[in-house]
C-alpha cells in the first residue's frame, strides 16, 4: 500500500479534528471514544494514533486550531519597548475580538462550548486541564504587565493591585462567555460584553485611555 503524502496526512488530521469537534459537542468529551472519532472521519483507528498519542492531545489540537489567533493576540501584548497605551488598546481589542469570534465564528463557538459545557477533567484529560491553566495564567500575567506599564507611563494608580485586577478581568470575561453559551437568548454577548469591559476599565480609572 503506498505511503500517504504529507498533504494527504494533513487532510486526514483535519478530518479527525473536524469529527472530534462535532462528536465532543454532541456527546461530551469523556463519552466519546477515539475509535468513534476515527470512524466518523472515515479513518482507521491506527490513523488517529498516528496523529495524536491520546484524547488529551487530540483535544488540545482541536482547541489550538480555533483559539490560536486569540492566544497570539494576547501573546503579542508582551512587547517590551512598545508604548504602554498601545498595549492597553491592544488588550482591549483582543478581548473584543474574542467576544466577536465567539458569536460569529462557528468553530470558535463550538470549541468554547465544548471547553465550557462538555468536558470533565478526569485523569485521561489531565493534559487538557494543565494547558488551560497555563493559558489562563499567561493571559493574566500579560494583562498585569500591561496594567502596570500603563500606570507607570501615566502616573495613575489602580484602585486594587494589578495582579488582582488582571485576575478579576478574566473572571468577568470568562463568565460572560460561559453564561452566553448556556443560554444564547439571554443577552447580546458583543453588546453586553463591550459595555461590561468598559465599566470594568472605568472602575480601574483607565477607560478614557482605551481609544486614541
Amino acid at each position: 500500500m503506498p505511503r500517504k503524502t504529507k498533504a494527504e496526512a494533513e487532510l486526514t488530521r483535519q478530518r479527525l479534528l473536524d469529527a472530534a469537534e462535532l462528536l465532543f459537542l454532541e456527546r461530551g468529551v469523556s463519552r466519546t471514544p477515539l475509535h468513534e472519532i476515527a470512524a466518523a472521519a472515515g479513518a482507521t483507528r491506527g490513523a488517529i494514533y498516528w496523529h495524536f498519542k491520546d484524547k488529551a492531545e487530540l483535544f488540545n489540537a482541536m482547541m489550538e486550531r480555533a483559539t490560536l489567533p486569540l492566544e497570539q493576540a494576547f501573546a503579542d501584548l508582551d512587547r517590551q519597548g512598545v508604548d504602554a497605551l498601545l498595549r492597553l488598546r491592544d488588550l482591549y481589542a483582543a478581548l473584543l475580538g474574542a467576544l466577536s469570534a465567539t458569536v460569529h465564528d462557528a468553530r470558535t463557538q463550538r470549541v468554547f462550548a465544548i471547553a465550557t459545557l462538555k468536558i470533565e477533567f478526569v485523569s485521561e484529560l489531565a493534559a487538557v486541564f494543565e494547558r488551560r491553566r497555563e493559558c489562563l495564567q499567561q493571559a493574566v500575567a500579560q494583562t498585569q504587565q500591561v496594567l502596570e506599564a500603563v500606570c507607570a507611563a501615566t502616573g495613575r494608580a489602580l484602585p486594587m493591585p494589578a495582579d488582582q485586577a488582571a485576575e478579576a478581568l478574566f473572571v468577568v470575561f470568562d463568565g460572560l462567555i460561559s453564561n452566553w453559551l448556556i443560554d444564547r437568548s439571554r443577552f447580546d454577548l458583543q453588546q453586553l460584553g463591550e459595555q461590561t469591559l468598559r465599566v470594568f476599565f472605568r472602575g480601574l480609572g483607565l477607560d478614557d485611555l482605551l481609544n486614541p
